[in-house]
């Protein structure tokens, strides 16, 4: 043995390479161990699928994508560890010092990754155009982004309905300085509120955002929709919940649009198409008995002023009836 050549691998003794040797193979079967046990929490580590078709299809766009790059980091770490093994100092090999230049290499490796990007950017593309697709909206509402509120007012078959959506009382209170109330105890604590957004599944709905003050976003995540709401503007958003999927959904207002921006719920009451049509025949019901029970109340108060015009023609065809004669004769 060439003693001017020993390297730290020959000095170190033969079992204490095995035992380094069987650590490293000890420490990876417990991290397939670890993966496999917590394939179960994958679903929670994951991008969540969502319930609407847009939320469908990013999640389908984002595992095309994961599944190139795990075939991508496969092989390319794959040659690294076959590399290593294979091709290391103990094993006797000897480096090359004279690099060539290969054009059919450089070829290789240019041409795979372009063709990996266009199978990436098709998918995309699409996916991008489908969210701004507006056409074809079963139902409009414009939605109007106030500090620190939404107010949801509905267009179409549904017009006339328009309300406030605002943080609920109980999170409101728990929220107060020394309140005194454990938020622990609160149902959706800053996630609840007054009046929430009713629409119906199966249904294209076209959301109209814009803003009253500042920039403020409207987004919730099981829909897969995020839009900023900017004080001049329109933005467009559309969202179509899977039928079966009816619930309540809750997002937040996604922009810092001042110092109550924790205390701009969003939440979303999904139904069937009949109890929505339920909904909205109530709604316009309640506003016609409220319209009916304002004229009522308005009606003693206008009784005097109609009297008094009333008075006043009288009086005017009077004078004027008293006063024809005489100009008659004048004019003649």
């Amino acid at each position: 043995m060439n003693v001017n050549r020993l390297t730290a691998n020959d000095l170190r003794p033969a079992h204490s390479r095995a035992m380094s040797f069987g650590r490293v193979l000890g420490i990876l079967a417990g991290l397939l161990g670890a993966g496999t046990a917590g394939a179960g929490s994958w679903p929670a580590m994951n991008m969540p699928v969502g319930v609407t078709v847009l939320s469908h299809s990013i999640y389908d766009l984002h595992m095309e994508v994961l599944w190139v790059c795990v075939a991508i980091a496969a092989i390319v770490f794959g040659v690294m560890i076959v590399a290593m093994i294979r091709f290391r100092h103990s094993k006797g090999a000897v480096p090359d010092i004279n690099m060539t230049h290969s054009t059919k290499a450089e070829i290789i490796w240019t041409v795979i990754p372009v063709l990996i990007l266009i199978a990436i950017a098709i998918p995309a593309a699409k996916g991008i155009l489908q969210i701004e697709d507006m056409r074809g909206a079963g139902l409009t509402i414009r939605v109007t982004g106030y500090q620190w509120k939404w107010q949801y007012t509905y267009l179409g078959k549904a017009s006339g309905i328009s309300f406030f959506s605002t943080l609920s009382q109980s999170s409101n209170f728990a929220s107060q300085l020394h309140s005194g109330i454990d938020p622990r105890t609160v149902p959706h604590y800053l996630l609840s509120v007054d009046h929430p957004l009713v629409i119906p599944s199966g249904v294209k709905v076209r959301l109209l955002l814009t803003s009253a003050d500042v920039i403020h976003a409207w987004w919730v995540p099981d829909f897969g929709a995020k839009r900023s709401a900017i004080p001049g503007f329109i933005n467009e958003l559309w969202i179509k919940v899977l039928p079966g999927k009816e619930g309540v959904y809750r997002g937040q207002c996604a922009a810092l649009c001042g110092r109550g921006h924790a205390f701009m719920p969003i939440v979303v009451d999904v139904k069937t198409p009949a109890d929505f049509d339920k909904w909205v025949a109530q709604q316009k019901a309640a506003l016609k008995q409220a319209a009916a029970a304002s004229a009522a109340a308005a009606a003693p108060n206008n009784a005097p002023v109609a009297k008094a015009g009333a008075a006043g023609r009288a009086i005017e065809a009077t004078v004027h009836r008293a006063t024809r004669p005489l100009m008659a004769r004048v004019l003649d």
